[in-house]
């Protein structure tokens, strides 16, 4: 960028770093490196622009973070923030920390509020039927059905621990919290490992690299 657009930068985004940071897992440096990057974006819509496009966004899923399932990256995106075309700073930062954490509680109430589309705090067994037809596909109708009933059956009978036919928060969490290769069983809503160690560089999140397995 120019010196006018690095000016214009900072004086944007001095506050915001500093707020953010100071509650952040992030370092102030980093903070700084994230909304840069959010900034060149704003940058790409025209002179006037001031915020990121859901659109952008949507590429970066696909590009970036490795998640292709339109359906889950709308409701990442709802998740985060109710604008319909925008993407605000703050919900920026927000996304990208919830991705870089390790701690596995905040990595589980993002992909169960990912997936409780209802905003009910329970998974129905209606819910899960339409998460696990995608998981199936082919040209025997029966048997693709079948499998997708066996699925379903299968996921209460492991995560609906007091058989009321709903999956709270606390049931998924338990489950999760002594399998967490089960934390996405609806589909993929965070990045993997390697997307992870990638945003980690090209953001400049050195504090999360060390951290993160390939």
């Amino acid at each position: 960028m120019d010196n006018m657009s690095n000016t214009r930068f900072i004086a944007l985004y001095h506050h915001l770093i500093k707020q953010y940071s100071a509650n952040s897992t992030f370092r102030e440096m980093e903070v700084a490196s994230v909304l840069l990057i959010y900034y060149k974006f704003v940058l790409a819509n025209g002179p006037l622009a001031r915020k990121m496009q859901k659109q952008q966004l949507y590429n970066l899923f696909l590009v970036l973070f490795d998640i292709n399932d339109r359906l889950i990256t709308e409701r990442i995106l709802l998740t985060i923030t109710t604008d319909a075309k925008y993407i605000d700073p703050l919900a920026w930062l927000n996304l990208l920390e919830i991705f870089m954490s390790t701690d596995l509680r905040v990595r589980m109430k993002f992909a169960f509020s990912v997936y409780n589309a209802s905003g009910s705090g329970y998974l129905n067994r209606e819910l899960i039927i339409q998460k696990v037809e995608r998981f199936f596909d082919g040209q025997d109708e029966d048997e693709i059905n079948e499998l997708r009933s066996d699925m379903v059956d299968f996921l209460f009978l492991k995560f609906d621990l007091d058989k009321d036919g709903q999956i709270s928060f606390d049931e998924y969490a338990e489950v999760v919290s002594k399998q967490p290769a089960l934390l996405e069983f609806l589909g993929q809503c965070l990045p993997t490992n390697s997307g992870n160690f990638l945003i980690a560089h090209c953001a400049n999140i050195y504090s999360f690299i060390d951290r993160l397995e390939i």
